[in-house]
């Protein structure tokens, strides 16, 4: 029985092969292998596409989630507020900027719930850093107003999003600055680790350029503590080559999250609820389903190859039991990180997939 991955990255990869290989050996040829002109080709190219002033590459998300940090002033005995349902690495910015992160629930969209924030706003909070979960917007204006009620920055983590419109404008440029992952498996991802930052401030971008390149912007003059958090050349070239291509790509999604969408009619499954505001790119499709251990039996019998995103939410993650989080504080995030399923989902998947996977889903 052939099985049908929940994600395949050779078909995409085999299509622009040539591509890449010839980016490649210009890279080579010019020995630029860290930062310089394909990072900077790729950093313009990906300003334009966001609708920014600037993009600074770095060497991956969570890297661009700790520089923002940084970027922003924020640090020892500052708080930053960050959903409970998102992968770990949107605290780890924060931890890793010596700040502490405060978690609050989720709402049906699966994103942060603004009716959340206000509450846990201290003397300390800093920030909050809003996540565009599986390429889906979070209520940026909702959000923001808060922000701009208790004078707090606002940072996007737009690790899977790239595309993603709220109220068509592309995600990317609402708040201070928006944090990118290219890692291989995401909508726009890298042959190899990557990362950006879009913000639409200079002096933000010259400080994030600092950063990454051990505080200096002379030779061997460092004017802070910096970090060696550079973009390589050929990560650079790879994701100029792709970006040609991930608006097509990210329609491809969007077609198939449609079909989903309307032809998986089983009362045992329930689906993200999309907000009217909300253009998601769909980089996961999550259901919840009656009995996540038999849904997923079910679906290995059918040859359907699923996913868990994310089985443990932030605050009951071994690392952060130091904060006194408890099962209960967060029951939406606890909830999805109990029962949600990912389900196949990449823009080479053929109707012929989706016809069994939409079958499959609908005999459960």
């Amino acid at each position: 029985m052939h099985s049908i991955p929940c994600l395949d990255l050779k078909v995409q990869h085999q299509q622009i092969k040539e591509e890449i290989f010839a980016a490649f050996e210009q890279v080579y040829d010019q020995t630029a292998f860290s930062g310089g002109p394909f990072v900077e080709a790729f950093e313009k190219s990906f300003a334009e596409f966001v609708g920014t002033e600037y993009c600074v590459g770095v060497s991956n998300g969570t890297v661009a989630l700790h520089l923002a940090m940084l970027a922003l002033g924020i640090g020892e005995g500052d708080e930053v507020i960050i959903p409970a349902n998102t992968f770990i690495a949107t605290a780890w910015g924060v931890s890793h900027a010596g700040a502490t992160p405060v978690f609050v629930d989720c709402d049906a969209t699966w994103n942060i719930d603004p009716n959340k924030i206000a509450a846990a706003v201290t003397k300390k909070t800093k920030a909050v850093i809003g996540v565009h979960l599986y390429g889906q917007p979070f209520d940026v204006d909702a959000v923001k107003a808060i922000c701009d009620q208790y004078g707090l920055f606002l940072v996007e983590d737009a690790a899977q999003a790239q595309g993603a419109r709220y109220k068509g404008t592309r995600v990317g440029s609402f708040g201070e600055m928006a944090c990118y992952s290219f890692y291989p498996g995401k909508n726009l991802g890298a042959c190899g680790e990557g990362g950006g930052i879009t913000t639409q401030n200079k002096s933000y971008a010259d400080q994030l350029r600092s950063l990454r390149n051990h505080g200096s912007t002379q030779r061997y003059f460092h004017d802070e503590i910096g970090y060696n958090y550079r973009m390589g050349g050929l990560e650079g070239a790879s994701l100029s080559v792709k970006l040609k291509y991930l608006e097509g790509w990210n329609n491809n999604r969007k077609a198939i999250a449609n079909r989903y969408q309307n032809e998986i009619n089983n009362p045992r499954i329930q689906i993200q609820e999309k907000p009217s505001w909300a253009d998601g790119i769909f980089h996961l499709f999550v259901v919840i389903p009656e009995d996540k251990d038999a849904f997923v039996r079910h679906l290995n019998a059918h040859g359907i190859i699923a996913a868990y995103h994310y089985p443990v939410p932030c605050h009951l993650q071994k690392a952060y039991l130091h904060l006194g989080y408890r099962r209960g504080d967060f029951p939406n995030a606890e909830y999805l990180a109990d029962n949600c399923v990912s389900i196949p989902m990449y823009p080479e998947l053929t109707s012929d997939n989706v016809d069994a996977v939409i079958k499959c889903l609908n005999q459960y």
